[in-house]
């Protein structure tokens, strides 16, 4: 099932009632212009069980500590923004499968090998796409990406992904002079660290529900970063957002700042749809394919991470 991603971007009042999100808008709740029957109907109520993730994006937004309950038993992945209403928080549940302890002690017990194998899958998959969208959008020749895809080695010894990313990003926006990739750089910057946001909510959340440490990365390692382990599944998947930029940009002449309109677009991440398993698939699900393969890789189970590609 395809979960929703929710965004609030003005004054709201979140609550719970029959296992629904209730909304309800201040400026209505408060006038005294309106009757009880007109606010009634005014608001507006989803399943918790159809949320998938829900975006918070304004400061005067009140939400009840029954709906966060309930938000993250139904493994939602809660996001806050910050002043420039920059995805900023994440919030999951702690519990998001039956057997994660055992999980987790695969996890933490996978050997340096079986790790460098498992980075080695995934710079494959990541190069394969990032070949795929060049080609696609740019015409440009990526035999050489072709190339270290083919042979990346295990662990990534040669660091083939740098290379990858370098050639990438200096051909993937034409019209950019110079373009860096930087989370603090110049548009596109912005909206790709939007759509990047999105996607990390996204596989952090499926990651808990195959039982797995989102903090405990295969690679990314560093001590400051609580989603290490998201942020080398997400990999593969970054191409897919990189191509919701391009077209959103071929659809907008000013990308200076991220509009309503550019955030509902990049929203509709979670299901674009993808090939995993030779099958057509929204990614949301795909992402679940690939940390439920992921277990099993650490359990012994299935040799390789299951990633997706263009369709």
């Amino acid at each position: 099932m395809i979960k929703k991603t929710v965004y609030f971007g003005n004054p709201a009042y979140l609550s719970l009632k029959n296992n629904q999100l209730v909304i309800k808008i201040p400026a209505v709740e408060k006038s005294k212009e309106f009757t009880e029957s007109f606010k009634e109907e005014s608001t507006r109520r989803i399943p918790i069980e159809d949320i998938g993730i829900l975006i918070l994006d304004h400061k005067q937004i009140t939400l009840t500590h029954a709906l966060m309950e309930k938000l993250l038993e139904h493994n939602c992945a809660l996001i806050t923004c910050d002043s420039k209403r920059m995805p900023t928080g994440l919030l999951l549940p702690l519990t998001g499968n039956s057997i994660q302890t055992e999980r987790y002690r695969y996890q933490i017990e996978a050997s340096i090998p079986l790790k460098k194998q498992l980075w080695q899958q995934t710079v494959e998959a990541k190069i394969g796409n990032q070949a795929h969208v060049l080609s696609r959008t740019t015409g440009i020749t990526t035999k050489k990406m072709e190339r270290w895809q083919r042979t990346v080695k295990s662990g990534d010894s040669d660091n083939h992904e740098a290379q990858a990313a370098v050639y990438y990003w200096a051909n993937l926006f034409p019209k950019i002079d110079s373009f860096v990739r930087n989370r603090d750089g110049i548009p596109p910057n912005n909206l790709l660290n939007y759509g990047y946001a999105i996607l990390r909510a996204t596989v952090a959340r499926a990651l808990v529900a195959s039982g797995l440490l989102p903090s405990l990365g295969i690679h990314h390692r560093n001590k400051y970063n609580a989603y290490c382990l998201a942020d080398d599944i997400m990999e593969p998947y970054r191409p897919f957002v990189d191509l919701v930029v391009i077209e959103l940009m071929h659809k907008t002449s000013d990308i200076s700042t991220i509009t309503q309109d550019h955030k509902c677009h990049l929203l509709s991440i979670p299901t674009l749809d993808v090939i995993i398993q030779e099958k057509r698939s929204p990614l949301m699900i795909a992402v679940q394919q690939t940390t439920a393969s992921l277990a099993q890789c650490y359990m012994g189970e299935l040799r390789r991470i299951k990633y997706p590609t263009f369709i």
